[in-house]
């Protein structure tokens, strides 16, 4: 138990560290002594010092923001696609392959190409939620077999309505407005240039929610890796489970892929580096795999800020090719 917070206080360091190194990188780079003091500033913790103006708006307005916002997203992709890898019972289990990413994408496409602010803040996030659970429904609904879910026929069903979603949602970009098209367009290849203090505190909220809640059901998980007799036996309602599972896993994504685009892949590569560290037991792992996902995406979000400057790449773009590497070599091991 002690190594357990002794690894946790560490990666909590080490994701502190990371995001106020972080926000020195950019188009306009800014000394990392200056970030520190401009941060200290802004918090109240000093008053002045020899960076300017333009150097205090690009960290705390603009960079602070989007590095805050990639390490939640980071964190809660790696949360979700922990509880669906136990859930499912399949070490390739991922939001993006499973279609939770594309339903909550096409949710979202709806709302910007016809429906508009039709509830504020709240209009993407909510569209993204009911895209993210109606695609996981239908997931279920085509995997299932006479009341079974085998994690084969689960992983197949989620990659065939992923392809069908997203046929959809191209089918909508070619059909509707150009240049609205246009920004979706942008914004489906994933990326954290939508980062703004005061929506910060929704992706926040719904990744402690989602935190608590996947705790929650840790036993839930762990006797369902362990096979739905095992899980039976030990007096759970399987199904039970599996829907509060996938309702806030559905939450969970949808909020994120309203926000930041559709960025696959970080589900499914951080839950395992984390079973390494810490091993299968859920109260354990959860915590580890949102911190570990946290600090991956703030650094992929730094060289997507800096490969191809003054220009962002999608950091959609990275994760793919990053989890694409890492998804042959688990095929090839596995």
């Amino acid at each position: 138990m002690a190594a357990y917070r002794l690894l946790v206080l560490g990666l909590l360091g080490v994701l502190l560290v990371s995001c106020m190194t972080a926000l020195a990188f950019g188009p306009a780079s800014v000394p990392v002594s200056n970030v520190w003091g401009i941060v200290g500033e802004q918090l109240g913790l000093r008053s002045g010092g020899d960076w300017t103006q333009g150097q205090s708006r690009i960290v705390w307005l603009i960079r602070a923001p989007r590095v805050l916002l990639g390490a939640l997203v980071g964190a809660g992709l790696a949360l979700v696609g922990t509880a669906l890898q136990a859930v499912t019972r399949n070490p390739l289990a991922d939001p993006h392959l499973l279609g939770v990413s594309s339903g909550a994408a096409l949710g979202a496409v709806l709302v910007v190409l016809f429906l508009g602010d039709f509830a504020g803040v709240f209009s993407l996030p909510l569209a993204a939620f009911i895209g993210a659970l109606g695609s996981m429904t239908l997931v279920l609904a085509v995997a299932n077999q006479q009341g079974r879910l085998s994690s084969e026929r689960l992983l197949l069903a989620g990659v065939a309505v992923s392809f069908v979603l997203m046929a959809l949602v191209n089918l909508l970009l070619y059909t509707g407005d150009q240049h609205a098209s246009n920004s979706v367009m942008f914004w489906m290849l994933g990326g954290l240039g939508l980062a703004r203090w005061e929506i910060l505190w929704l992706p926040a909220l719904c990744l402690l929610l989602g935190l608590l809640a996947l705790l929650a059901l840790a036993r839930g998980l762990n006797a369902l890796m362990s096979g739905e007799h095992t899980a039976v036996s030990l007096g759970f309602n399987v199904q039970a489970v599996r829907v509060q599972v996938f309702v806030c896993t559905a939450l969970l994504t949808g909020v994120l892929v309203a926000l930041s685009g559709a960025i696959g892949f970080v589900g499914l590569m951080l839950p395992h580096l984390a079973r390494r560290l810490v091993g299968a037991e859920h109260r354990r792992l959860l915590p580890v795999s949102a911190l570990l996902g946290g600090l991956f995406l703030v650094w992929v979000d730094v060289a997507a800020r800096t490969l191809i400057a003054p220009q962002d790449l999608p950091i959609g773009i990275a994760t793919a090719a990053i989890g694409g590497v890492f998804f042959i070599a688990l095929l090839r091991r596995r």
